[in-house]
């Protein structure tokens, strides 16, 4: 990337987890009613041929990180896992009720907060109690994220005998002083201990998550964590720009001063860095900030055009629905989304009153449906056409329009019918997308609500 590309698109912009954007959503039509009504009939469409995804979020910490931008309690106070537990399954055992069979699962993922506050225990009582009214799919892929300082070998062997093959832990960055301002103290033996205890139990794919422009990061603090990520050889590596949203995350984020972030300069040399430095090592790159070696099956979806994305992120395997359990969690019903309560005590009400937990959504419109297919296919492999009638949308000439720059920067190449992403224009996928989103382009927000795109 040029200084003057990084320049001219670094804006404000959305990452696409979905289309429309959750500050976009009709919320005011929105209604619980609606939100069934769109699952159920997306469950009796898919349920049968490919399953349905199911994310549930467990917001416990013991300590804030910083950097993070997630629903998160901070506890040392265990005793708040069974009731968060008996509350999930209360949770699931509703949409249960709705559907006519009981539901196949494809993809199981277990996000946070930290899924390893939580005892081996308790984990294996959820997960019991989620497939006591479930049944495995053919081909499942069940994940978690794991912190490397709590994850132990107990958690792992447990979580494993319950189907679980794929892990993800967080490691950020190696150096003491970036870890020191994000409040994530975690030596590299730590990293190492966990991700080979789960090679040694059997697990299929581990990924580790590493962030780019984080305060006092350099360039060499991306060398040496890449050096060192290398020498475990993950499956997956998800390589992210830290996002700077302090006006959305409260005080989590303004632990540090704006100045102590890298210029602009020196985030896109530690991203142009990272990325050659992994290019080297082996791992392509996989949609937007993640990489994979050729063995791991993320390479394989993104070979065979099967690469999905949703708000777990990307995926080998593609499910119409996704259920989201817990505080904050968000549902797909591919028709419309739905998300919880993001409160504790509110949610536990809600179950209590045996309510699907819903506070807003967004039931999609025929619009909606196309030009998100448009923003995956974009956000998955690179390209998009809308040759054929149900691709077509009537602002595609101004769409046309927004991308003739892009175009000329080598960016994309344009035909009457079809956009293709260039190796050059990857790193502005999120600026692409925005050309499509009609919505932002006709309500172009006063403040700002999204991350920089580069």
């Amino acid at each position: 990337m040029s200084n003057s590309l990084v320049n001219k698109y670094n804006v404000a912009g959305p990452r696409y987890t979905s289309y429309p954007t959750v500050p976009y959503w009709d919320t005011q039509t929105f209604s619980l009613r609606e939100w069934k009504s769109s699952l159920i009939k997306s469950f009796n469409e898919s349920n049968s041929s490919e399953g349905l995804s199911l994310y549930i979020h467990l917001p416990f910490c013991e300590s804030l990180c910083t950097f993070c931008g997630c629903n998160k309690r901070i506890t040392k106070r265990h005793e708040v896992e069974s009731p968060y537990i008996e509350a999930v399954i209360k949770e699931w055992h509703l949409y249960c009720d709705l559907f006519n069979a009981k539901p196949k699962i494809k993809e199981l993922h277990l996000g946070g907060g930290t899924p390893t506050f939580f005892t081996p225990e308790n984990l294996k009582k959820l997960i019991d109690s989620i497939l006591k009214r479930a049944v495995r799919a053919e081909g499942y892929e069940f994940s978690f994220e794991g912190h490397p300082n709590n994850t132990t070998k107990e958690h792992l062997k447990t979580l494993y005998d319950l189907g679980f093959k794929r892990v993800s832990f967080g490691v950020q960055d190696y150096n003491e002083i970036v870890q020191k301002a994000i409040h994530r103290i975690q030596p590299f033996e730590n990293v190492k201990r966990v991700t080979e205890a789960a090679r040694e139990i059997g697990y299929t794919s581990i990924s580790h998550d590493l962030i780019f422009g984080l305060p006092f990061q350099t360039e060499a603090h991306v060398k040496e964590t890449i050096a060192k990520t290398k020498s475990l050889m993950p499956d997956r590596i998800a390589f992210y720009s830290y996002a700077h949203v302090p006006w959305i995350k409260g005080n989590g984020q303004r632990g540090f001063s704006e100045s102590n972030l890298p210029s602009g300069e020196s985030k896109r040399m530690q991203y142009e860095t990272g990325k050659s430095l992994l290019a080297e090592s082996g791992y392509h790159e996989i949609g937007m900030d993640h990489f994979a070696l050729e063995t791991d099956t993320l390479y394989s979806a993104m070979k065979d055009g099967s690469l999905h994305r949703n708000f777990m992120g990307y995926s080998s395997s593609k499910t119409q629905a996704m259920i989201g359990l817990g505080v904050s969690s968000i549902s797909d019903s591919w028709y419309g989304f739905a998300q919880n309560v993001k409160g504790i005590e509110d949610y536990y009400h809600l179950i209590d009153e045996h309510t699907i937990p819903v506070y807003r959504g967004h039931i999609l419109n025929d619009e909606d449906l196309i030009i998100r297919k448009h923003i995956l296919n974009l956000m998955c492999q690179f390209e998009t056409s809308w040759d054929g009638e149900n691709l077509y949308f009537k602002e595609v000439s101004d769409v046309l329009i927004r991308l003739k720059e892009m175009e000329n920067d080598g960016l994309i190449v344009l035909s009457s019918n079809q956009i293709i992403v260039t190796e050059k224009g990857k790193p502005f996928v999120r600026n692409i997308c925005m050309a499509f989103d009609v919505l932002l382009q006709r309500n172009q927000p006063k403040t700002q609500l999204f991350s920089m795109t580069v």
